[in-house]
């Protein structure tokens, strides 16, 4: 007999597209890593494929995404350019979690994100202090 003990769900993303005229948006619930970028992959190119021009990409309920999600939307972005579509196609990501936010700063990627949702830099530090004075 099989031993179930110890075995974990699988991860899961939904995926939701909703069209008008050239402009799409796909927003993903769940997690995104290695199990699940096969979806991504598949929103982001059916979009392509169907001539979209602008693709608004909604993160707000994903909880977690590693390299293979932001690879995917880079990928998906570079194509888009290069989609032979006269002006290309613009991938924006919306509302991206903390984590994966911090992962577009460090790798220069802040290109994807929606301008009114990029990463804001840390607020300076401030030198602790005792009552009554500086330390």
């Amino acid at each position: 007999m099989p031993r179930t003990e110890g075995t974990m769900p699988l991860p899961q993303l939904d995926v939701h597209r909703h069209d008008r005229t050239t402009r799409a948006l796909v927003t993903f619930s769940g997690e995104i890593d290695l199990a699940t970028v096969p979806l991504v992959y598949a929103a982001l190119a059916g979009c392509l494929r169907d001539g979209v021009l602008s693709i608004d990409v909604d993160l707000t309920a994903v909880t977690f995404c590693d390299v293979s999600g932001l690879n995917a939307f880079l990928t998906a972005s570079r194509l888009g350019a290069g989609a032979g579509t006269g002006t290309g196609t613009i991938l924006r990501l919306h509302h991206p979690p903390r984590a994966m936010a911090r992962l577009i700063e460090l790798t220069g990627s802040g290109f994807l994100l929606d301008a009114h949702h990029a990463v804001r830099p840390a607020p300076p530090r401030r030198a602790p202090t005792v009552a009554g004075g500086a330390l």
